[in-house]
């Protein structure tokens, strides 16, 4: 008698409800894959996984609740054993090299087929990385390039995201507010920012922002 095979148990964390019961039926379609759980804000997944045996998160880049990178690193320290795909609808260029130095094990963009999804699914739990054609091109040509970065990617992840919002024309007193910082915090993180970047004003990096896709 053949023995059962093991399926992946997929957790999917998504605050949209038709991106969440797309996902579901794209995994359930595979034979050799399981929900495990879903959640729609960063503190439900985390408190889901604590009950919910998982080998894999597909968490959303843009989910409430919590700073993706936090929350991302708060689920690999909590549970190291389970492996994360990130999705995302936002450009790989923001967001991927980020997400993979924080612990994920892939980056996928929504855009992309279901099958290039179960893809990736599997390569992650089998232990490898998963990076679209496009971005391994972007990052080899980074590499040929003497390993120059445009200067958003010189940003510690806190500064990124408070650069993301100026960019977006938030004031220093919304930002302190939606981050749960205090406005001291926030104004010392734009000066830090606006040196890092050789800019002078929030305008211009309204302009940076809408030049390489970085709107909050």
């Amino acid at each position: 008698m053949s023995r059962p095979t093991t399926k992946i148990r997929i957790f999917i964390a998504d605050d949209h409800p038709i991106v969440r019961q797309g996902l579901r039926r794209i995994v359930e379609a595979d034979p050799g894959m399981v929900i495990s759980g879903e959640a729609d804000a960063a503190a439900a997944l985390l408190a889901g996984l604590e009950t919910a045996a998982t080998d894999l998160v597909l968490l959303d880049v843009s989910m409430p609740g919590g700073l993706f990178i936090e929350t991302l690193k708060e689920l690999r320290t909590r549970h190291p054993t389970i492996r994360v795909l990130a999705l995302s609808v936002h450009p790989e260029d923001e967001w991927a090299v980020r997400a993979l130095r924080a612990g994920a094990s892939g980056y996928l963009t929504k855009d992309h087929s279901p099958d290039q999804l179960l893809e990736a699914i599997r390569r992650v739990y089998r232990g490898g990385k998963y990076v679209s054609p496009t971005l391994a091109e972007q990052l080899a040509k980074q590499l040929d390039a003497g390993g120059q970065r445009p200067p958003h990617e010189l940003l510690s992840d806190r500064e990124f995201e408070v650069m993301r919002r100026l960019g977006s024309g938030l004031t220093v007193s919304q930002i302190a507010g939606e981050l749960a910082l205090s406005v001291k915090t926030v104004s010392t993180y734009r000066t830090r920012i606006l040196e890092k970047m050789a800019v002078a004003t929030n305008a211009d990096l309204v302009r940076y922002a809408a030049r390489y896709g970085l709107i909050a």
